[in-house]
């Protein structure tokens, strides 16, 4: 479309004076960014048209991955870069006077997810773009998303998220697609030649109108779909409150997790849990029917994977679909559902696993729970001829007990695959959470470590990095990313290793300044950038780090000429509304960075920093900056990780406990190029199960966690008042369910190898490039070609 950046800037200039009505000199930076997001969708859209005309006619088997999240990040950038023309573009708006980077910093994160399990979904969806492979994405289109985090005197805010004040420039609303979602109601059976029938009458229907978004591959042709879900009202009935069926059906798609310690939360969560699923799973159908003939043939030409529990709910709808609406017997409908359906577990927390009341779920969902009913049913007849009399064992795996939907049963029970996403997550839980499920279906389970994809988290994000990486080995690696591993030839490159350092200078320079904008805090460039960035969550030991912190300052007031090298430690997260206890450790870091920075004994070799409102876009801009990576979650908690590779993959070193992917890293880098700590897995829960962990102990046998777990409660945090009382008694009273103090001497000593390892910036430098080199690994196209090989049994790129 764009052969020159004449043929550009007119097509640019003339789309803009149409749109805005204005002329160009009037035009404001948001007119600009609309009306280049509208011009690069119309670019992308004859390839779009011609990747579903392409997977129409050749009838190739496509795939589905259905998630509650999606977490984009800005799309301009990575969309420009994909196709080609970023340098086009950006030369063109340059000669018209316009920044292209000011651009870019006008489009918001799209609102569409939290943490590792939205952004690894965006991963994969660009993989499976960038490999050719038929692959799209079904999520929610939540106007507001999780929350836009403020802190206010070191207090979490949240505020509703904004993302679509200016419109989505990228979405393509379709509401001739529209798919009609019943609630509440309930279900009339009769019975015609044998064959029972079941309607479902005086429904609350909710409308589900689609939301497209193209998903660009790099360097080809394929431009797959992301189709997002809105919630509007569909019919008005008289002798309803009206204002009050607007409201409830707007709700489900106005925020991502509504709080669910109440039963109208739970509600609504399963709500939106439904209203994905049920317009999915319909949609997915009527394509498969426009192709095909057999719906017996079903899982030969469909893949659905559903990411996590929260989409479990598509099993017993694709068995209420296929029985009430095209008239398969049970048999028949359900072994076409299994062989469809695939499960990705993302968690060892059994508190994390989904469970629904009965109360709750049969009247929301009356014919779906009637599936769920007869699957368990029938399920535990099955376990019943396996395990007679073993009436403990039926218990615990039955889908339906205790007044409980359990969706993990459920996933498991419907699928033909469940996986996990590292080696030592898969092992838990075959060995562990999932025990019984593992024993009766061994064949089901196998494990599919995550990744990222590299063309965002090092291509896009990090210039300086990728420009020296392709000026010394090409740029194959951007399509096949194992070529990273060229790099290790350089090791030894005195050359390089200072250019490595003097791209790292320029990120830390650039979040430097970001820093000062932000924060109004001076940090050095030239200090550790010490990161951990990641939801807020006990597990995840954000409180391990603010002590060690404090203990490093306690040091600098023993002996204010101590040999402490200069360190500014960055955090950022969200803690959920509802976790008061997340919300104390916020808190607590702003505390601790009131006492620090700028106290006259530390001499400014310690800051410490929060970057409020945690998202991709900002991710983008720490991580290339990092020195060290704190991956540091309780042995055993941690399923993977996302974060971690992303660091690597940006030079930072690992700071972590043997935990997730962290094992993956170490087994990639070698013992010398990380910084392993703590407890391992086994460890943590073999004194979990014989409760031989007694943390008091450590607070009265180590006078290093003494004082700083006296110094929470003791006045000596500024504004502290009461508020670190609770992360007191966790750790004492509570017994640290998470062993913060007994990892804490181990975790000490981690940091000093560390402080010791900078000291040796040409070996640090090494030590860097062997993470960058070996990182490749980590690519969710090594992942995908796993997924489409082993679970999925699709072709493409890569993949054979």
């Amino acid at each position: 479309m764009f052969s020159s950046q004449e043929e550009f800037k007119e097509a640019y200039l003339k789309k803009l004076e149409m749109t805005s009505g204005k002329a160009f000199p009037d035009t404001t930076l948001q007119d600009r960014y609309d009306t280049l997001g509208q011009l690069i969708r119309e670019y992308i859209s004859m390839n779009w048209i011609q990747t579903n005309e392409q997977y129409r006619y050749q009838k190739q088997k496509q795939v589905y991955y259905l998630s509650i999240e999606f977490l984009l990040g800005r799309l301009l950038r990575q969309n420009l870069m994909n196709l080609g023309i970023y340098e086009l573009v950006e030369e063109g708006l340059g000669d018209l006077g316009i920044d292209l980077k000011d651009m870019e910093d006008v489009e918001q994160d799209a609102a569409l997810g939290n943490g590792g399990l939205g952004r690894l979904a965006a991963c994969f969806l660009d993989s499976m773009a960038s490999m050719d492979l038929p692959g799209h994405g079904y999520g929610i289109r939540y106007k507001h998303g999780l929350f836009e985090q403020k802190i206010v005197n070191g207090y979490q805010m949240e505020l509703p998220e904004q993302w679509l004040r200016h419109g989505y420039v990228w979405e393509v609303r379709k509401p001739d697609l529209m798919m009609q979602i019943p609630f509440w109601g309930r279900i009339e059976s009769s019975e015609k030649d044998g064959v029972t029938s079941f309607k479902h009458v005086d429904a609350e229907i909710v409308a589900a109108v689609p939301y497209d978004l193209p998903v660009v591959g790099y360097g080809t042709t394929t431009v797959n779909t992301l189709r997002l879900w809105n919630a509007e009202p569909y019919a008005y009935k008289a002798g309803r409150d009206m204002m009050k069926y607007k409201r409830d059906t707007e709700a489900i798609t106005e925020f991502l997790y509504p709080d669910d310690t109440q039963d109208e939360g739970k509600v609504l969560r399963l709500k939106q849990q439904y209203f994905l699923v049920s317009a999915s799973i319909r949609t997915i159908l009527e394509s498969y029917l426009s192709r095909h003939r057999d719906l017996a043939n079903l899982h030969e030409h469909v893949a659905i994977h559903i990411n996590d529990t929260h989409p479990v709910l598509a099993i017993p709808e694709m068995m209420r679909v296929l029985i009430d609406e095209y008239g398969m017997d049970w048999d028949s409908a359900w072994g076409v559902t299994t062989k469809t359906f695939a499960y990705t577990n993302h968690t060892t927390l059994s508190e994390a696993l989904e469970r629904w009341p009965v109360r709750i779920f049969q009247p929301l969902l009356p014919r779906i729970y009637m599936i769920v009913d007869e699957i368990n049913e029938r399920f535990c007849r099955d376990l019943w001829d396996a395990y007679p009399g073993e009436w403990g064992r039926i218990e615990g795996m039955a889908i339906i007990a205790h007044g409980e939907v359990k969706m993990a049963h459920l996933a498991i029970a419907g699928s033909h695959s469940v996986n996990g996403v590292a080696k030592i997550h898969t092992d838990i839980l075959k060995e562990r959470e999932m025990n019984l499920f593992y024993q009766y279906f061994p064949g089901k389970f196998n494990s599919k470590t995550n990744g990222i994809t590299h063309r965002r988290w090092l291509l896009n994000s990090n210039p300086p990095l990728a420009s020296l990486i392709q000026s010394a080995i090409g740029d194959a690696w951007i399509k096949d990313p194992s070529r990273l591993t060229e790099l290790e030839s350089y090791t030894a490159d005195s050359t390089f290793l200072e250019d490595l350092h003097k791209a790292k200078q320029l990120n830390k320079k650039r979040l430097a300044d970001r820093i000062l904008q932000t924060n109004g805090i001076v940090v050095d460039p030239d200090s550790i950038f010490d990161i951990q960035i990641k939801r807020l969550h006990a597990y995840k030991r954000q409180l391990l780090n603010i002590l060690h912190i404090l203990h490093l300052f306690n040091r600098c007031q023993e002996n204010p000429d101590a040999d402490i090298p200069s360190r500014t430690f960055i955090f950022g997260a969200k803690a959920s509304p509802g976790y008061y206890y997340a919300k104390k450790i916020i808190k607590l870091i702003h505390s601790v960075a009131d006492l620090v920075n700028d106290h006259p004994s530390v001499k400014g070799r310690i800051k410490v920093v929060f970057l409020e409102n945690y998202r991709v876009s900002l991710a983008e801009e720490i991580i290339p900056a990092a020195d060290v990576s704190q991956q540091i979650s309780t042995a055993s908690k941690e399923a993977s990780g996302t974060g971690n590779m992303k660091f690597m993959m940006n030079g930072a070193l690992t700071l972590g406990t043997l935990d997730g992917a962290n094992i993956e890293i170490q087994e990639q880098v070698g013992d010398g190029n990380i910084f392993i700590f703590g407890l391992r897995a086994e460890e943590v829960m073999k004194q979990q199960q014989d409760g031989s962990y007694y943390s008091m102990e450590y607070y009265h046998h180590d006078e290093r966690i003494k004082k700083m777990l006296d110094q929470l409660v003791d006045g000596s945090l500024p504004d502290a008042g009461d508020h670190f009382e609770t992360i007191y008694d966790s750790l004492l009273a509570e017994n640290d369910e998470f062993f913060v103090l007994r990892d804490f001497d181990s975790y000490a000593k981690a940091h000093e190898k560390v402080a010791s390892a900078y000291r040796d910036q040409q070996s640090w430098l090494r030590m860097s490039l062997i993470n960058i080199a070996r990182s490749g690994y980590f690519s969710s196209d090594r992942t995908i070609a796993e997924y489409a090989r082993e679970i999925w049994r699709i072709g493409g790129v890569g993949v054979r």
